[in-house]
């Protein structure tokens, strides 16, 4: 991987040159000396920690899809994204490699050090906890990588990524696993963690409730469907679905009923940015900055706003409508014949109003209840059970909505399953719209519902965006290609570039 996964801890120094990174560098800070006790291994946690976004991903997944429209203030921010324009040097590609090996190369070096940190009396129950969630970690790291990178989750055989636990030498090169070779790694890491962690206590750190719902994700991911259920219902007697006041409250970042893990936001952090700079999809910001440059309002530069064909799907009975959708928002009764659309419907996405007296920043939302209730519905789709009053699809999601609706919801019905996997995607749309989920969702489950990425025709009508309104889920772009840069300092990758690309 040479120079991509290459960097000191507690270090932000980058630089071309070789020279500089393989000698000794008078002052630079090896691990030796940067973990000495176990006050420096939780300090290095954090570190860790602080490595883990998702804003990319809300970014990435949002305007890649169909959950946005082209604002009424554009400046063109993220068009080549809008317009499904993507190959090895787009800056999706780049920026989910590096900073996938970046956190893992974090999570290792913290591993390895503390191999030698010497403990003091009734300090090992908390270096376990400190270890375990480093592992963890690393194994959410792996399996996001194989999310974006790997054609077929389901596929064992399949290219992986580049499976690493250890801390590679600047001369190390490495072909991409199979998918089954990570997955033994990811595993390996798990099982670590689950020997090692305490129960749970806070949402914002790693625990063994958090190893059970990537469990049930990943073997959701990969067809594994009798897995999931297990992991799922497991956490769902821990975690009951949010009431409407609770689920209000779970975005204003006042609540933790239905939240597994998430990665906390506060003032004055590294994430804490808005304003025009960080409206591209790299950069680390605030999530709602994403969206809108100063706030949630009309008057805030919302340069995104919800695309019409995700709008549509909402019911203003619904408290989704009310948790996404901006009070401001100027709504058209019938907006494919209005006058002038882009001033006569503009729809606000509200999911990030902000915290903290800070606009627009919220804390995000890694794995919820709500998601481990869908799993059960789509494994009872994928064993034929779609229509009944317990145990099926129909049931499963009639109880999601009568949570979040004013009133009791009537019991649905699948003509087949086709159509029952259309509704499953469908309700995932609503209840993670902005949540970086829409992506994968497509990319597994998109050939299984006949849905693609479908914009209302009126969101394609922009100057600029050259038509682009659809997108099948079959094709090769819901896979990222290995970036170039990734390439050129890997040679044993140049073969094993992802097709299409």
């Amino acid at each position: 991987m040479k120079k991509l996964i290459k960097f000191v801890l507690f270090l932000a120094l980058f630089t071309s040159c070789e020279d500089a990174i393989d000698i000794d560098q008078v002052g630079r800070i090896t691990t030796d000396v940067a973990f000495q006790n176990l006050q420096d291994l939780q300090d290095g946690l954090i570190g860790v920690y602080g490595q883990y976004d998702l804003v990319q991903d809300i970014a990435h997944s949002s305007t890649f899809t169909d959950e946005l429209s082209i604002g009424f203030i554009s400046g063109g921010q993220r068009g080549n994204d809008y317009q499904f324009i993507l190959n090895s040097t787009s800056l999706s590609a780049f920026i989910f490699w590096i900073r996938g090996y970046q956190e893992i190369n974090e999570a290792t070096r913290l591993i390895v050090a503390a191999e030698s940190v010497p403990l003091e009396a009734g300090e090992q129950s908390t270096y376990n906890d400190v270890l375990g969630q480093a592992h963890a970690l690393r194994a959410y790291s792996h399996f996001k990588l194989l999310s974006y990178y790997s054609t077929d989750l389901t596929d064992d055989n399949a290219l992986g990524v580049i499976a690493v636990d250890f801390v590679p030498s600047i001369d190390d090169t490495f072909p991409r696993n199979t998918n089954g070779e990570v997955f033994a790694l990811i595993e390996a890491d798990l099982q670590k963690a689950e020997s090692l962690l305490q129960e749970q206590s806070n949402a914002t750190f790693v625990s063994r409730d958090f190893i059970t719902a990537l469990r049930a994700r990943m073997a959701l991911y990969r067809g594994q469907y009798g897995l999931a259920v297990t992991h799922a219902q497991e956490l769902l007697s821990n975690y009951p679905i949010a009431t409407r006041a609770q689920y209000v409250d779970m975005f204003l970042d006042t609540d933790n009923t239905e939240i597994i893990f998430k990665l906390e936001r506060t003032l004055g952090d590294q994430f804490d940015a808005g304003g025009n700079g960080v409206s591209d999809m790299a950069s680390q910001s605030r999530a709602g900055a994403k969206f809108a440059f100063t706030n949630e309002t009309i008057d805030g530069g919302p340069y995104f706003e919800i695309g019409r064909s995700l709008f549509n799907l909402f019911d203003e009975d619904d408290i989704r409508f009310d948790v996404n959708v901006g009070p401001e928002s100027v709504i058209s009764p019938d907006y494919q014949n209005a006058a002038d659309f882009e001033n006569e419907d503009i729809l606000l996405v509200y999911k990030y109003p902000g915290s903290e007296t800070q606009p627009l920043m919220n804390d995000l939302k890694v794995f919820r209840s709500s998601e481990m209730l869908l799993i059960l519905a789509e494994a009872a789709a994928a064993n034929g059970n779609i229509n009944g009053a317990s145990n099926s699809t129909a049931a499963y999601i009639k109880q999601l909505r009568d949570a979040r609706f004013t009133t009791t919801q009537p019991l649905p019905t699948y003509a087949d399953q086709t159509e029952a996997f259309a509704a499953i995607l469908n309700e995932r749309r609503v209840e993670f719209a902005f949540e970086g989920h829409r992506f994968h969702d497509l990319k597994r489950l998109g050939p299984r519902a006949n849905q693609g990425v479908l914009r209302d025709p009126l969101d394609c009508n922009v100057p600029g965006v050259n038509g682009a309104c659809a997108l099948p889920a079959t094709d090769h772009r819901f896979t990222l290609p290995i970036p170039q840069a990734e390439l050129i300092a890997n040679p044993r990758l140049r073969e094993q570039q992802n097709p299409g690309y």
